[in-house]
């Protein structure tokens, strides 16, 4: 599971309008760094938690986007990301915690 759905305070204003995840670092979104570690281990299938501007991070890492960046990284392993929005019906962003327990199946 990757944590992904913090405001990010600490780096305000960077993240007024872009979630944390996505800020770049060294040229590719923060969140993009992790991901790669874990697929290149053999991880194929996670979680992402999402409530900050989530859509963003859904979009970023969309199926269409995942299967692009998975031939930049020569992985021939599909990948399946499941997002798990602790939205609005829960008050937003639900600590650590609580996102992974909306994350269970």
């Amino acid at each position: 599971m990757i944590l992904a759905a913090g405001r990010g305070e600490r780096m305000r204003p960077l993240t007024d309008h872009t979630p944390k995840p996505l800020l770049p670092v060294q040229g590719q979104p923060l969140m993009q760094w992790p991901l790669a570690a874990l697929l290149r281990g053999g991880v194929t299938e996670l979680v992402v938690n999402t409530a900050w501007l989530g859509d963003q991070i859904e979009s970023r890492f969309s199926p269409q986007a995942l299967s692009s960046w998975r031939s930049q990284l020569q992985i021939k392993e599909q990948i399946t990301l499941r997002f798990s929005s602790e939205g609005a019906d829960f008050g937003y962003a639900l600590e650590t915690a609580g996102g992974i327990a909306r994350a269970l199946p």
